[in-house]
């Protein structure tokens, strides 16, 4: 591994002692961005269903990191949320939107009820978070948002159509938003996701062992991301040097997407 050039140290983000709102942040990816954001100074508010898988994770971070327990299919407590972050910790400043994925199937296999749920889940629950938030971001004249999608927005992947759908559905919100708050000093960036090491991936592959295997094979620098790695990029998007970065959806893949 190539050694640091002298001199070389911690690059300021300017995210020290602003307050983040973290979805999913119990494990995986979410867990990833979270420890990044705290890591660099960050109040972080951690989200997920489970308090004790919550607490489990915060206690191995390093840094300032609260947990507020929440389900992205509990569109009331999504609401009560912002406000429970704020009075903890103070105004929300950074928000990363992130869930699971809803169940496979086909475009005509899942029944209406799948697609109401993933619907709430994957749309209407960033809408809820967003208009809790922007407020305090235009006020404040400063807010990052950053929307955790799949490399479906960009090539949908076969028997996954629930995901593909919605995901899209939420990027042309993101899309939108994105515009109205820019003049506000508020980014808005999605990070279309490729293949990275969590439980779920190894659910999908039957093991961790297998979504190894299937990256050597899909995935042009043959290996599969790391939560960290997806904790830094988000860690970028959402600091003072990337100011001028909005409106735009960021492969993390390895190069897995073919399409330009």
């Amino acid at each position: 591994m190539a050694r640091p050039a002298p001199g070389w140290g911690r690059v300021d983000l300017g995210i020290e002692g602003r307050v983040a709102l973290v979805m999913a942040a119990s494990k995986g990816i979410g867990r990833g961005i979270a420890e990044v954001l705290a890591g660099e100074g960050a109040r972080v508010a951690i989200s997920s269903r489970s308090e004790e898988s919550l607490r489990e994770a915060a206690a191995r971070m390093k840094g300032e990191v609260h947990v507020f327990p929440s389900d992205t299919g509990d569109l009331e407590r999504l609401r009560e949320l912002p406000g429970a972050v704020t009075s903890a910790l103070g105004p929300i400043e950074i928000l990363v939107t992130n869930t699971g994925g809803p169940p496979p199937g086909g475009a005509l296999d899942s029944p209406v009820e799948e697609w109401e749920r993933a619907f709430r889940s994957l749309v209407l629950a960033p809408r809820v978070l967003i208009e809790g938030i922007v407020p305090s971001m235009r006020e404040r004249g400063w807010g990052r948002i950053v929307n955790v999608s799949s490399s479906s927005i960009r090539e949908p992947i076969p028997a996954l159509t629930l995901s593909n759908a919605n995901r899209m559905a939420a990027l042309g919100l993101f899309k939108t938003l994105a515009g109205e708050v820019a003049a506000d000093g508020i980014t808005v960036n999605t990070v279309a996701t490729g293949m990275f090491a969590t439980e779920r991936l190894a659910d999908t592959q039957g093991s961790l062992e297998g979504a190894e295997a299937a990256a050597r094979e899909r995935v042009p620098a043959a290996r599969l991301g790391t939560p960290r790695e997806y904790g830094d990029l988000v860690a970028f998007l959402c600091s003072d040097r990337a100011a001028y970065l909005t409106g735009t959806v960021i492969p993390l893949d390895g190069g897995m997407l073919r399409s330009i």
